[in-house]
């Protein structure tokens, strides 16, 4: 039976490397993760979200995913405050969505425009 998710894939338009480094690696502080060789020829990157993996795969046409969208665990609202601060300073605006209770979260656009939820929940 199905014990988990490995990763969640976003997809990006060709040559979308370096922006990609720069917003999941940069911005977002996520470590990037080598591709098997068998698949670095395709493009796009790989970062490690804890466990598992976020796949930025290029997809030719794109398209960006305006509504699907990968949730993103922050370990506190401090620090979700802080991410939130350094996006809109680069110019990635954010939305804050309260309608869960003790959950703070918010919804930034990648530079591709796939839309992505960072979330800090409660104790």
């Amino acid at each position: 039976m199905i014990t988990g998710i490995d990763h969640v894939q976003v997809a990006a338009p060709p040559g979308c490397e370096p922006a990609a480094r720069s917003f999941y690696g940069g911005l977002l502080e996520l470590a990037e993760v080598d591709k098997p060789a068998a698949l670095a020829e395709r493009g796009g990157c790989w970062f490690a979200v804890g466990d598992q993996r976020l796949h930025v795969g290029v997809a030719q046409p794109f398209t960006p995913s305006a509504k699907a969208h990968p949730p993103l665990n922050v370990s506190d609202g401090g620090a979700l405050e802080t991410l939130a601060a350094r996006l809109q300073a680069e110019g990635y605006p954010v939305q804050w969505d309260d309608v869960i209770a003790g959950t703070a979260r918010f919804y930034v656009h990648d530079p591709f425009g796939n839309r992505l939820e960072l979330l800090a929940i409660s104790a």
